[in-house]
Formats: structure tokens, sequence, C-alpha cells
């Protein structure tokens, strides 16, 4: 069985890294095409053996991306198309059914309250996703917290499964000379108690509640892996609060290992999350963690009635400090990346031959 798998790029982000993860651990003939950005995850996935087609699509109006990729989907004869990300869920759905491919599957990886990929999921954003949505087959929700969501949108019930996000535990064991390489390159002293945050660098990710917490812990460095357009303000909030010197940025990583393992403990003060793969990851590293949101565990330690949000994540996080942490081995097999790679290929199946049997529990 071939499957294209379509995604709007292929830079840093949770689900580029989810994609490298699953393709190897596909019983399916997998091929990639990037709309656009084939950043360092499309290198990685080459790497791996698996060719990455890229677009060129140079915008959200180019439209001739619609018939090109049409035409890819034709020419490699592919018997299921699954798309990834906004923009490759509505373009991706359009050419797949115009190639002919009724088997079309599409991951929601990032639909929040009130956003999507970080945007407003304004009346037009809702529609056209509705709209895309109805010629696909199955959509798949990473948590069930975007099922619910995917259902208030009014997508049927029955056309989604939920399929959590997973991890390859031995690409997150921890390293202790690569946590030593780590913070020598970031000037982060070895003895160091070290606060840490992975995650794309926006606004909606509420990492400068980090940096006030952490300016009020002495003798603690934050570390942030990630990039994006939050990153300047970040910068100058440290200036302004006096701690530049101990707020260190990884930039964009292909894969956060090596930053977790710089790190004694996680934070993530995102207010939500489709699923909270940077949680799950820290706990495979080890790590004592605290969050805000994380859809697939309990609910977290940064839970304080009548404090600020700076409050409570400082309280939290000097706490966690103190303890060990970790994730028990249950976690890590209920999200083993195998699990999902089983999941999607049992998907497949009942898409291109309905008569396989094919349960919806995942």
């Amino acid at each position: 069985m071939r499957v294209l798998h379509v995604i709007t790029g292929l830079g840093v982000g949770g689900a580029e890294h989810q994609l490298r993860l699953v393709l190897p651990r596909l019983a399916a003939d997998p091929a990639v095409v990037t709309l656009t950005n084939p950043g360092p995850v499309a290198a990685a996935i080459r790497a791996a053996g698996f060719p990455v087609h890229d677009l060129g699509m140079r915008g959200n109006r180019d439209l001739t991306a619609v018939p090109r990729l049409a035409a890819f989907i034709r020419a490699g004869r592919f018997d299921v198309v699954h798309t990834h990300l906004y923009r490759a869920c509505v373009y991706g759905r359009i050419a797949a059914r115009l190639a002919g491919v009724r088997a079309v599957v599409a991951t929601e990886h990032s639909l929040g309250d009130g956003i999507i990929e970080a945007r407003p999921t304004t009346a037009a954003v809702r529609a056209l996703y509705l709209a895309a949505e109805r010629l696909g087959r199955v959509t798949v929700a990473v948590s069930e917290a975007v099922r619910q969501r995917l259902v208030a949108w009014a997508v049927p019930d029955r056309r989604i499964t939920v399929i959590p996000n997973g991890i390859d535990p031995a690409e997150l064991r921890h390293d202790p000379a690569l946590r030593l390489q780590t913070r020598a390159r970031l000037g982060i002293p070895a003895r160091a108690r070290v606060v840490g945050g992975v995650g794309r660098l926006e606004p909606t990710k509420r990492f400068d509640v980090l940096v006030r917490a952490v300016a009020a812990l002495p003798d603690t460095t934050l570390l942030l892996a990630g990039d994006g357009p939050a990153r300047a303000r970040l910068a100058a909030l440290a200036g302004e609060l006096g701690i530049a010197d101990r707020v260190a940025f990884a930039g964009g990583l292909p894969h956060a290992r090596a930053a977790l393992c710089a790190m004694d403990v996680f934070a993530s003060p995102s207010p939500q999350e489709t699923f909270g793969m940077a949680v799950v990851e820290a706990l495979a590293a080890g790590l004592p963690v605290v969050y805000v949101s994380c859809p697939p565990s309990k609910p977290a330690p940064i839970r304080r009635r009548g404090a600020c949000p700076r409050r409570r994540t400082r309280c939290a996080t000097r706490a966690a400090l103190a303890r060990p942490g970790g994730a028990a081995p249950e976690t890590l097999a209920e999200h083993d990346i195998g699990r999902v790679a089983g999941a999607l290929d049992q998907l497949y199946a009942r898409l291109v031959r309905p008569d396989r049997v094919w349960s919806r529990t995942t």
C-alpha cells in the first residue's frame, strides 16, 4: 500500500517531528510532500531513506499548488493521502480528490480553543476547514480534547478517531556527556540549576511567565529550546529583569534531546495544548515536570487559587527542583510511537480494504 503524507512545512515543530518518528515504523510504503519550507526535519526524513518532495508553494493563495499536487499524487499511484497541518489539509484533500484518491486522512495536530496553529479561528478559517473536511474520509485527533473541539465545530463524530501522539523513548534517554556538551555550547555552568522549556516561541505559549518566574529564583538558569516571533521580546524582558545572563536560547532544534539533557526541571506554562508532546518527552527524559496543560495527562502541578501565573509557576518550579522526576514505564509504553504506527496502518487498511477488521479504540 502506498501512502503519501502531505504537510505544510518541515521546519521544527511537533507535527513535523511526529511525521519523522512514525514513517520508519509504518508497514505502508510512505512518501512525503511538503508544500513549503523543507527545513531540518525534511533533511532528517531524507537521511532515514524516505523521499521528500518540495512543492515550492509561494503562499496561501498560490492556487497552482492544487493541480501540481494532484498531478504528483496521480503519477505516484498512491492508495492513501494523509495530510498534516491546516494549509496542507485544505490543499491536500482537494488535490487528492482531483487525483481520484478517496482514502483521504487528515491528522488534526493543532486545534485549540479559539486558535489553530497559533492563529485565531475566525469564521472564514472555520468555514474553509469544514468545507475541506468533507472531502476527506477520516480526521485523526491527537487527543480527546481535540476530538471534542472538532465535534464542537460540527465535524461528525463518526468521521473522527483518536490516535494519540507518540514518542521514541530510546531517543530521549538521558546522556550525561550530552548534558555537559550542551551546557558548554550554550554557556551554562556545569553545576547550574536549569529550568527549561521547549516549543515555538510565540505569545500563546506564555514563555514570558517562565522568564519572570526564574527572575525570582536565584542561581537558576532558564533554557528555552525553540524559535519564533516572541524570541526578541523574551530576550528584552530578560534584560529588563536583569537576568539576561541567566536566560539561554538554544534556537530551533530538529530534536529536543540535547536541550532536555541539559535541564534539571521542565516547565510548560502554555494555558492550552492539543496534546502536550513536550511534557511527555520531558517525562520520558527523566525530568521532573510542571505544566498547565497536557491533555493525555492528569491535572498539573501549576495550580493554586488566588495566585498569579508567575507565582504559581515559581512555586511549582522551586518544588520540582527539589524532587526526582521521570515517567512511569506504563506511560512510556502507552505513548510509544510504534503504537501510533500500528493504529495508522489499521486505519489505512480499513479505508482501502473495508472488509478488514478494525477497532476504533487505540
